[in-house]
């Protein structure tokens, strides 16, 4: 695609804009907003991700739009590292966006309008946080995009829960923009220009930059969802409609990782050790707390949203060893690091996308959340359960699809640990590297769980069948919904059959940021053979892998048919002697997790009801609680009020009294302000 890259980013932004103001048309039916807002939404994207990936291989480009306050205009800038992050947002919000064009089908004309509306200025506002070159135009994006997200997330604000999830959302997204104020305000120093390559410019002292870099960290940590700032991920991505849900989890957790190190790699520099190891401890937390709770949900969207937390705790466990190795001035091991980050930055928007969709799939048509009210999906959903199950696949990181590919090479960067010199971090690489591999285990054991209780055995009766919608029964997802979660499932194969094409693009962000990125040796393979370091250490061939799955499976099944003279036999599964098998019979998705409760079972806050024995309808009921709610945000929000108590006691009512404190604060700051 020819052109400036810039210019056509900032055209597919207008063009969201456009879209949402068009959406807002008066008419009947909403006609604009259900016909065409969403197919030229999906479109749009489609565009912003060809820009963005010719960004990445073009020179840096820079752009001032006289916008905004007389003093402060907007300033755009896109380099490889924008151009990566566009090209997620583009590639993920068509698929998404295609999705929902169905989705949204049946909403009523002032709801879709709403929604419609909502949508593409979300869409919109990342592309603005990504190409955002000041800290003014990146804070007013950042706050558009909270903003709509709420909206979103809110959208069934009739609902009690729904509003609740939605302010805390909010809450610890204020919490975290505030810590980015900060931020950007340390880094500024009195220098009198918030402009990125101002504070690119600026020299900061250690303590200084060490400021910096964590109240980035807890920043945009917030947002991604890292722990102990996670508690609003598992109660907002169950509220918000499903297209929402997947664009949250799949989109806007990375742009959170494109502010991280978009300031750490790039505006502060001189990044230290200390802070990788900081980084890496954070990043094992959030990935085994992530993977634990998510095997003990069984409510699937919060399942997937527990599994987003443990993802963005892989990415950190990567940005954790890059930062490691590029602290002790091994660049290259620390370039590694950094693109096994960035490509499972990319790989969790597609695979985690893709299983939003599709249960979001079976809750719209089937009226379903609980895994416990499920089963033998797999004859009424077909097309739900094929894509579900790539899913599925690639987040439990199986060649050859793209989750093992990112998690591969984030191995590689931990068995660099003996380039370190200090021995007792040289030590600790390899305890996260098996953090990792216990996280991709336990998510494994989770969507065996999720894929065998929903889409096989046999159908379950609902506990509450009120919920189901008639028409929803026996139907599978529609065209638009089809055609979206097979571009997201097609974007499973591309990427992990194809990954060296993709470490180039890497590769040179790294060298942008770093200054240096992987050896000759990595750089010099062919498309067939990924290669990290160099052939002699370790290489993988996703498509000569894949021709091996097919040879043994087809020669498998020619053997199959050659001495059981091609018969089919038919028969029951075996249930133990009894006569009949019925769907009670069936492992549920809480007994499925209790081995897992039993042996991490203090990692849990579990409350236990015990029926009385002279209970008529007797039923133990075991639930699930996140510690972190009565270890922080309890103790928080009681101290919060005990402050707003006393602070109440200065509201006399009197004007003379605040005349006073007026008076009090101009004399305090003319003393201390020069």
């Amino acid at each position: 695609m020819s052109g400036s890259p810039l210019t056509g980013s900032l055209f597919a932004l207008v063009a969201w804009l456009a879209i949402a103001a068009l959406s807002l048309l008066p008419g009947r039916d909403a006609w604009f907003a259900r016909r065409l807002a969403f197919p030229l939404g999906a479109l749009t994207g489609l565009v912003l991700a060809a820009f963005g990936l010719q960004a990445a291989w073009a020179p840096v480009e820079q752009m001032t739009l006289p916008l905004g306050l007389p003093d402060l205009p907007f300033h755009l800038r896109l380099d490889g590292l924008a151009g990566f992050f566009l090209t997620l947002l583009g590639a993920v919000s068509a698929g998404v966006t295609l999705y929902a064009n169905g989705y949204f089908r049946d909403e009523t004309p002032n709801r879709l309008t709403l929604i419609a509306l909502q949508y593409h200025i979300f869409l919109a506002s990342m592309a603005l946080v990504i190409l955002a070159d000041d800290a003014y135009l990146f804070m007013v994006a950042w706050e558009t995009m909270a903003l709509s997200s709420y909206f979103l997330v809110t959208t069934d604000h009739r609902l009690p829960a729904i509003r609740s999830a939605g302010f805390l959302y909010l809450l610890i997204a204020h919490l975290g923009a505030i810590a980015i104020l900060l931020c950007f305000g340390v880094m500024h120093g009195g220098l009198g220009d918030y402009t990125f390559s101002a504070l690119r410019a600026a020299e900061l002292s250690p303590f200084w930059a060490t400021a910096a870099f964590l109240l980035a960290f807890f920043g945009f940590g917030a947002k991604a969802g890292m722990i102990p700032l996670h508690a609003w991920l598992p109660e907002a991505h169950p509220a918000a409609p499903t297209p929402v849900s997947a664009l949250m989890s799949g989109v806007m957790l990375k742009t959170a990782i494109y502010g991280m190190v978009r300031v750490i790699y790039d505006l502060i520099g001189g990044v230290r050790w200390e802070w990788g190891l900081l980084v890496l401890t954070v990043g094992a937390g959030t990935t085994l707390f992530g993977v634990l709770y998510a095997l003990m949900q069984h409510d699937l969207k919060r399942l997937l949203a527990y599994h987003s937390v443990e993802n963005i705790g892989i990415i950190l466990l990567g940005l954790g060893m890059s930062m490691v190795f590029v602290g002790f001035g091994q660049t290259a091991a620390g370039a590694l690091g950094l693109i096994a980050a960035l490509y499972h930055t990319l790989n969790h928007a597609v695979f985690k996308a893709l299983l939003f969709l599709g249960a979001g799939s079976i809750l719209h048509l089937r009226g379903l959340r609980d895994l416990n009210d499920m089963g033998g999906l797999i004859r009424t959903m077909p097309n739900t359960a094929f894509y579900f199950l790539i899913g599925a696949l690639a987040i439990s990181a199986l060649p050859p699809l793209n989750g093992f590919v990112s998690e591969w090479l984030t191995f590689q960067s931990a068995l660099q640990a003996p380039l370190l010199e200090h021995g007792v971090v040289r030590s600790l690489l390899p305890l996260f590297a098996a953090t990792l591999a216990l996280a991709g285990a336990l998510t494994a054991m989770c969507f065996v769980k999720v894929y065998g209780i929903a889409f096989l055995g046999q159908v379950r009766a609902p506990r509450r069948p009120a919920q189901v919608p008639a028409a929803g029964v026996g139907q599978d997802c529609g065209g638009a919904e089809r055609i979206g979660m097979a571009w997201l499932a097609a974007g499973c194969f591309v990427l992990g059959l194809f990954p060296a094409s993709f470490l180039l693009m890497l590769n040179r962000i790294c060298v942008a940021l770093l200054g240096r990125g992987l050896p000759e040796g990595a750089l010099e393979s062919s498309w067939l053979w990924l290669v990290p370091t160099s052939a002699a250490q370790a290489s993988y061939s996703p498509v000569i892998f894949l021709a091996v799955i097919v040879a043994v499976t087809g020669l498998t099944f020619l053997l199959v048919r050659r001495f059981y003279h091609g018969r089919v036999r038919y028969a029951p599964p075996w249930d133990c002697g009894y006569p009949e098998q019925t769907a009670r019979m069936q492992d549920t998705a809480d007994a499925f997790g209790q081995p897992i409760r039993h042996v991490f079972g203090p990692l849990y806050l579990m409350k236990r009801h015990v029926p009385a024995p002279d209970d008529p309808a007797p039923r133990y009921s075991l639930k699930i609680e996140d510690r972190h709610w009565y270890l922080l945000y309890l103790p928080v929000a009681r101290l919060a009020e005990y402050v707003s108590a006393k602070i109440g006691l200065l509201q006399r009512g009197r004007i003379s009294i605040y005349l006073l404190y007026s008076f009090l604060t101009l004399i305090a700051l003319l003393v201390f302000v020069r």
